[in-house]
């Protein structure tokens, strides 16, 4: 049956009634306290606590199953034994429950046969047209309904964030942590194993949905890296979307012999498919809700552009430093509030950024600096440093900062209370007026730049038109088949340009010849200087062992050479297969750089850029992007490397046909798209000359998957 998710997802968010399969009047149990936390957080709707051997629990009548229920059952949650619950998902079908939240474990994450009665249970929800959260997971919590189905020890405050976990546990400390930190929540989702819904969907529904405002994952993998992508994409323009990703997927990027393959780390794929649609990812869960906390209250900078208050010089350089590294730029404040802190402040004060009103700066005195600054057309943001000092008012100070945001809302206001004892209060003062307090100067600006650059992303993202060329792929597939009846997975070098040409992608011009005297004659229509190459699939860099010679000029030479390369393979590797001997046309030379794809298993074709030549896996000069891929994906990843600023033009060097690396690197991309059986693509090196001349692939190697 066809399933809404996203319909069903707001009945599992806003449910009219509940069934508790699994309910419990033994305090302690999972059962007991999923009716507890219901009960508990104000649901309005219907409970029917389901167990066939108890009359009343927690003052609800009891029902001995779900289809004993005489109304309709929105939302059912399971806690019941593992080998009981795809019977209990039948009947529930049955019934016309909307949605599950299978709380159960003992499923995917024991191994193969829990992932079997895992799949067992989706396909039964699909059949009745349910959704499933979970199984394996803590519960779900809506602070609006408000309803709190999990087993959590507490409802968290009402909020503006919406938290989803692929961690139950790690959600239990959060809850508890954000009740002393007093930080609020909208949504609060444990995911579990995700056998049916998964990250991409929840982030769909929040995005949809008006109490959340600011969006925070804590994933450990994504189960379809396209829908993901899609997902965060749509609502990033909107609401920032924060991740933390853990651990390292061992299939995250395919390991090979091809130089992308290689390059390419197992967390590469989730670094760029962050990038590409927007989302930020927090390096820990401290950064996470650093930057919530910022958020939460605050209008998002306009700008990278600071000005810093402070009570000592100390903290205030610690501020400029950290600001820098981070990409903050300290404003220059405009004449006008320059010349009003110099008539205000004390003559020892410095009005320039930083402002020091010193140590004997007292609440006025911070007023004065924080709205002069908050005026100031030159400030996107504000930090506000304080120190216990002899006479400094902590309180007073704080009840100034959260009266001057309240002046001047539209910008960021970040305090530092650096201090113990003395910046309790202040804190809880500054906390309930909606202003974040850290303390250190570090964290509170590493918070604040991650929501600029939540900004630069965001408005990246408008060029998201995804160019295609003109192409002939009968002519690809026509290769492709070749090479399969040839019982091979990588092309030779005349196949791989074949390739390259179909797609329009400028390459040297290559022939195959199975003796000298062929060769002789390639070398002769093609035009002198020539390149010879072995041509084999049993090897891949052919330099290695002698299997490329340079800029033969003369028929002797062609001769000559291609008996060397014959007598080179038969001395290093006699077993290889040979085809024959790569006859080339020798371009001239132009910046050496790479072009690749490797497959990654979640998000599918990653596209390498960078230095290229015999230095590549040592300079390591390289940027990746997902495919399919926008012109600016292809501009941002050319300047993403060192070899990118080279391009441009240095020295008094003319700059290189940049526009048209950009078309190849997106034909490539559009190549990669189009034939998921290409499983990798290494062309090295890629000759760039100067602009208007264009670039010549230089050698090109592919490898498809089997049938």
């Amino acid at each position: 049956m066809t399933i809404d998710r996203q319909k069903a997802i707001e009945t599992l968010f806003n449910p009219k009634s509940i069934a508790v399969i699994g309910a419990s009047s033994t305090k302690g149990k999972l059962g007991n306290s999923v009716v507890r936390n219901i009960i508990d957080s104000g649901y309005e709707g219907r409970i029917f606590p389901i167990n066939p051997k108890a009359e009343e629990i927690l003052g609800l009548k009891v029902y001995r199953s779900v289809s004993a229920i005489a109304g309709h059952v929105d939302v059912a949650v399971i806690v019941i034994p593992a080998r009981f619950v795809l019977s209990v998902v039948e009947e529930c079908g049955k019934k016309g429950v909307t949605a599950l939240v299978i709380i159960t474990a003992g499923f995917k994450e024991i191994g193969h046969e829990g992932q079997e009665a895992e799949k067992k249970i989706v396909e039964v929800a699909e059949k009745y047209g349910m959704i499933v959260q979970g199984p394996n997971c803590l519960g779900i919590i809506n602070t609006y309904a408000p309803y709190n189905a999990s087993f959590s020890a507490g409802t968290p405050s009402k909020g503006s964030i919406a938290f989803a976990s692929q961690s139950g546990a790690l959600m239990t400390g959060i809850l508890d942590w954000s009740l002393m930190e007093k930080i609020g929540f909208s949504k609060f989702v444990s995911l579990g194993n995700k056998a049916h819904l998964d990250e991409a969907d929840f982030v769909e529904a929040f995005g949809k949905d008006p109490n959340s405002t600011f969006i925070l994952l804590y994933i450990e993998s994504v189960v379809d890296g396209r829908k993901f992508m899609k997902a965060c994409r749509e609502v990033v323009p909107k609401k920032p979307i924060f991740i933390v990703k853990s651990g390292v997927s061992a299939a995250g990027a395919r390991a090979a012999s091809s130089h992308t393959g290689s390059l390419a780390g197992s967390d590469t794929a989730y670094d760029v498919a962050f990038k590409q649609c927007g989302v930020n990812r927090a390096e820990n869960m401290a950064e996470l809700f650093d930057v919530a906390s910022v958020f939460d209250d605050m209008h998002l900078p306009a700008g990278n552009r600071v000005a810093i208050v402070t009570n000592a010089g100390g903290p205030g350089i610690m501020t400029t430093d950290a600001c820098e590294a981070c990409g903050l730029e300290i404003a220059q404040l405009s004449q006008t509030t320059i010349e009003l802190l110099q008539k205000e402040l004390p003559p020892a004060a410095s009005v320039y950024n930083p402002i020091d009103a010193l140590g004997t700066a007292q609440p006025s005195d911070y007023a004065l600096c924080i709205e002069a600054a908050l005026r100031d057309e030159n400030v996107d943001s504000v930090f506000v440093l304080v120190t216990p000092q002899a006479v400094t008012k902590e309180a007073e100070t704080a009840k100034t900062l959260v009266e001057s945001h309240r002046k001047y809302p539209g910008k960021p206001l970040v305090a530092v209370f650096m201090g113990g004892n003395s910046m309790v209060y202040p804190r809880i003062i500054m906390n309930d007026g909606g202003i974040p307090v850290f303390d250190f100067p570090e964290r509170a600006v590493h918070a604040l730049a991650q929501l600029y650059k939540y900004t630069v992303r965001r408005d990246n993202l408008k060029d998201d038109i995804v160019p295609t060329f003109k192409v002939d792929t009968k002519r690809v597939q026509k290769v492709m088949d070749s090479v399969r009846a040839d019982g091979r997975s990588i092309m030779m070098g005349y196949e791989s340009h074949e390739v390259a040409e179909a797609y329009g992608i400028p390459v040297a011009r290559i022939r195959c010849a199975t003796s000298s005297e062929e060769a002789r004659q390639i070398a002769k229509d093609i035009g002198f200087p020539v390149v010879l190459k072995v041509a084999s699939p049993d090897i891949v860099h052919k330099s290695d062992i002698g299997g490329i010679i340079l800029g033969l000029e003369t028929l002797q030479e062609v001769e000559d050479g291609f008996m060397q390369i014959l007598a080179n393979v038969k001395k290093h590797v006699p077993k290889a297969i040979l085809y024959g001997i790569d006859v080339q046309e020798m371009v001239p030379k132009g910046k050496e750089l790479i072009i690749g794809c490797s497959r990654d298993i979640q998000f599918g074709p990653l596209i390498m850029f960078g230095a290229g030549g015999i230095f590549v896996n040592y300079l390591k000069d390289i940027a990746f992007r997902l495919a399919p891929m926008s012109r600016a994906d292809a501009g941002s990843l050319i300047g993403d490397t060192k070899m990118g600023a080279l391009l441009v033009g240095v020295r008094g060097e003319l700059p290189s046909d940049i526009p048209a690396l950009e078309d190849t690197i997106l034909k490539i991309s559009q190549l990669v798209t189009d034939f998921e059986e290409i499983v990798e693509l290494d062309i090295n090196p890629v000759f760039a000359y100067e602009k208007g001349k264009g670039i010549c692939a230089v050698d090109v190697k592919i490898t498809i998957a089997g049938e």
